[in-house]
């Protein structure tokens, strides 16, 4: 498959595509039903198109994988994830039946001659090679017959999606215009009410209550529930004793080894090389042993470049001597600044070493309070993992939170009625959710394996669990009361807003104060909320403006100075052009959204609902 995804990246596959496009945007398409029921091993099916539950599993995997390079674990919703590589299986299955439908094929004529232009397949000669295709096709357990059926899948699922998005009508003209509006932009002067300064005044009745009950009782669900005992453990919840000077001492020569700072001194050599190598190093020796001077003898003898400048090699580094880097270390292991070694043979030739200057290397008695520190948090680190394991072992066991908890010496806590959704609890993070609702763990009422949350392990056990249902009147009641509460004090913001703008209109310069200036702005600035930028240029005078906006938040009463447009163009035509792209891509993708609807209306999907519980 890796190697289908790359060929239709390449040449020919957008090639093969532009031949076969089909405008099918605004065509009138009948159902197309077929196949037989689901098999175990599918998990979707619609026609004769089907998607089986290790492809499911596959890109379930891959995503979770991609996610986990930029996300934390804890943050991936495991249900969310699933749901939408679900959705995407079935809209794949939808987009292939109907390929088949449409007689959107193309023929091994062709996967042929496209194959046989894939440079991936041709000997040193440039020719194609059944020998490289044949390995190709055995190092992934595919026929030449597989290959062409996947193959062909893809190109069918390509040509009918390329036809959707190649359709996309959006004029030029319009789009010019949609770009022309980031050049426009005028001065603002803003006053915001929020509705919760108008709650006081409203008024909400059991008749109201009542009657939006009845409107959308179908829509006030109340969520799945458990309720949760569970245990928290913390790495600063552990109490150790203080470290002794044997751990002390380990910290100081774990800190000599990692910080390299025992190894960190200045070397000179002088190297000496060829068939004679060593006698002559013997006799450079003797002449340092006599009081000779190792800069003068290394500009003498030194086979190597630095010999020029009195054999200075800089700071000592293990890579610079490969194999040889101990040999090296132990003839200058004790050695004083101005101290030389005796000759040393490596993998160069035959070296004589200087000392230039040693490293000041801090004392464990001058870095005692830190080394304390550390050791105190090595150790609270290695208790605070074996009680993870311990907690895990007994879990395991089937012991209890409440047994564990004493066993522990620690406090079991509880959450009721803990909610599947809306989940505004000191335990929302989408691994605990999972965990607490896991229908296994429900059924047994087990402790689960230890949870790692960001500052904290945690352990759940579910009891009472209530499926999700429809709310009774009486549960909904404070949800509904606080959305007509909300709703009708916006119409009371939005109503004072009214009266403001109307009072200056007359006037609108009493309202243009430097407290309510927010300055130049235009449809990209962030100091306007949606709802306000929507209205930005939608009102305008020859002198200012002033009109009021119902917002999420209340309302909002904005005067405007007249608009005025850039005199130099932000974007150069190349960019235009790009940006127009994306709009109609854009637009053309809407349009495969209506299209897949319309498939899913008319359709008939068929799901594993054994397999996806698994």
């Amino acid at each position: 498959m890796d190697k289908i995804r790359d060929f239709m990246q390449s040449w020919p596959g957008k090639i093969v595509l532009l031949l076969t496009l089909v405008p099918m945007a605004f065509m009138g398409i009948s159902n197309f039903h077929g196949g037989a029921g689901i098999a175990p091993n599918e998990v979707v099916k619609v026609g004769n198109a089907s998607v089986s539950l290790d492809v499911y599993r596959s890109e379930i995997n891959a995503y979770r994988s991609r996610l986990l390079e930029s996300v934390d674990a804890n943050l991936i919703d495991e249900k969310a994830l699933s749901d939408e590589i679900l959705q995407g299986m079935i809209d794949r299955a939808l987009l292939e039946n109907q390929s088949q439908f449409l007689g959107m094929t193309v023929s091994d004529e062709m996967m042929t001659r496209l194959l046989s232009a894939d440079s991936s397949f041709h000997d040193a000669n440039g020719k194609f090679s059944n020998d490289l295709f044949a390995q190709y096709l055995q190092s992934r357990g595919m026929t030449k017959s597989h290959l062409f059926d996947e193959f062909r899948v893809q190109l069918s699922l390509r040509q009918l999606t390329s036809s959707l998005l190649g359709t996309a009508i959006y004029p030029d003209l319009q789009i010019g215009r949609l770009l022309d509006l980031q050049l426009q932009s005028r001065e603002v002067w803003l006053y915001r009410l929020a509705w919760q300064n108008f709650a006081d005044k409203v008024h909400v009745s059991d008749g109201d209550i009542e009657t939006y009950y009845q409107a959308n009782k179908d829509k006030l669900i109340k969520p799945a529930t458990v309720d949760l005992a569970y245990l928290e453990l913390s790495d600063k919840d552990v109490k150790v004793e203080a470290p002794n000077d044997e751990e002390i001492q380990a910290q100081y020569q774990a800190y000599l080894q990692n910080s390299g700072v025992a190894n960190s001194f200045g070397l000179a050599q002088i190297l000496l090389t060829g068939d004679d190598a060593e006698s002559r190093a013997k006799e450079v020796k003797a002449k340092l042993d006599a009081g000779g001077d190792f800069k003068a003898l290394a500009k003498e003898y030194s086979d190597d470049p630095t010999g020029q400048s009195g054999g200075d090699i800089g700071s000592y580094n293990p890579a610079m001597f490969g194999e040889s880097a101990k040999a090296v270390e132990s003839a200058v292991d004790g050695l004083g600044v101005g101290q030389s070694s005796n000759v040393v043979k490596t993998q160069f030739g035959y070296h004589i070493f200087n000392i230039t200057r040693l490293a000041e290397v801090p004392s464990q008695d001058s870095m005692r309070d830190e080394l304390i520190k550390q050791a105190y948090e090595h150790k609270r680190k290695s208790a605070f993992e074996e009680m993870v394991a311990k907690i895990n072992s007994m879990a395991t066991d089937g012991m209890g939170i409440a047994d564990i908890a004493q066993a522990m010496g620690l406090t079991a806590k509880n959450i009721k009625a803990y909610p599947q959704t809306g989940n505004q609890t000191e335990l929302s993070a989408s691994s605990v959710i999972t965990a607490a609702f896991d229908e296994f763990a429900i059924a047994d009422q087990s402790v689960s394996a230890g949870i790692t949350l960001t500052d904290k392990t945690v352990w759940v056990q579910s009891t009472n669990h209530e499926a999700q249902r429809p709310m009774t009147k009486e549960e909904a009641n404070a949800d509904i009361k606080a959305i007509l509460v909300k709703q009708q004090a916006i119409a009371l913001a939005l109503n004072e807003a009214q009266n403001i703008a109307k009072q200056g209109e007359a006037d609108p310069k009493v309202l243009a104060t430097k407290e309510a200036s927010i300055g130049q702005v235009g449809l990209s600035s962030s100091a306007l909320s949606t709802a306000e930028k929507a209205s930005l240029f939608l009102h305008q005078g020859e002198g200012l403006s002033v009109w009021t906006v119902e917002t999420d938040e209340g309302a909002s009463v904005l005067v405007g100075s007249p608009i005025t447009s850039s005199s130099q163009p932000q974007l150069g035509q190349a960019e235009r052009m790009a940006t127009a792209k994306i709009i109609r891509d854009n637009v053309g993708q809407d349009q495969l959204g209506d299209y897949l609807q319309y498939l899913r209306d008319t359709q008939k999907i068929q799901l594993n609902e054994q397999a996806l519980k698994q």
